[in-house]
Order: structure tokens, then sequence, then C-alpha cells
């Protein structure tokens, strides 16, 4: 099975193409677009980026085996990147893992069985004025608590079910 992106999308990368020097330097962008065009960023979708950018798949599978925002694998509706770095761990970031996973019924690197939500704990989500912190989607969280976790969680539970 091959994955291919609609014409129209195509047209997007090949127009951000333009605005860069070289095309690898598109790879970030493009990577994101596909993405989101298919969930997650698998070897397929490796192969095609490559084709894409004139870069050998094992370039492009380093770039989004390095980042915590490639996900390689499908995840839950929301994933939920909880930092567990110095920083986040002195301010509380394993008491939030406890609390997740007690109130998710999962643990890290696992998925809730309806597929709402995704936990992962990560290295560093380059915030640590703010922490812990925790980043559900692509919208950061900082100075997290259980409590503020919990409103948090609440709020996107809302966004889904409407």
């Amino acid at each position: 099975m091959s994955v291919r992106m609609s014409d129209e999308d195509e047209k997007k990368i090949t127009e951000l193409i333009g605005h860069y020097p070289q095309k690898r330097a598109a790879i970030g962008d493009v990577l994101y677009m596909a993405q989101q065009n298919f969930g997650h960023l698998g070897p397929e979708v490796e192969l095609y980026v490559a084709g894409l950018l004139d870069l050998p798949v094992t370039y492009v599978h380093q770039v989004v085996s390095f980042y915590n925002m490639y996900l390689q694998n499908p995840v839950g509706r929301n994933l939920i990147m909880l930092c567990d770095n110095v920083s986040c761990t002195l301010c509380g970031a394993s008491g939030l893992v406890e609390h997740l996973a007690k109130k998710l019924g999962i643990g890290p690197g696992e998925t809730t069985k309806d597929d709402k939500f995704t936990l992962w704990t990560v290295e560093c989500l380059g915030a640590c004025e703010l922490a812990p912190c925790v980043m559900i989607g692509e919208k950061l969280y900082g100075r997290m608590t259980p409590e503020k976790l919990d409103e948090a969680l609440d709020a996107v539970e809302q966004t889904d079910d409407a």
C-alpha cells in the first residue's frame, strides 16, 4: 500500500519548498503536513516525504525519530506529553504521571480503550520555566497541578464531545 497526499496538498508543498533555498530545508513543514494528513509518520510516509524532497529515506527517518512532535505510530485522538526532565521532575511531574495513570487507567506509552488519550513521558518540552509542564495536542500547559490537569482534560473532553 502506498500513501499520497491530495493534488491540492502536493501543490501547497511545492509552493512551500519554493520559500527555501534548498528542498531539504522544508522537511519540518512537509513532515508536519504529512502527519496532519496521515495521522502519523510510518515508514511508507517517510518514503513518500523522502521522494517529495529528493532525500534519502534514512535522513527523513532520522528527523522523524529525533523530535517528539513527529509521531511514528498511531496514537489516541489527544496525545498527552508530560515532561519528565530534571526541572519538571523536581517540580512534581512524577505525581502528575501517577494522577493521570489513576484518572485515565493508562501508563506512559499507553492509549485509553476509547482511543481518546495517549500518554507519553518525554525528555523535554522546552518550557523549563513553566515546570512541570504538559502538552495536550498542540497546547502547552505550565505549572501543572493535578487540579489544573483535570481542568485541561475536561476541556479537551468537552471539545471532543462537541
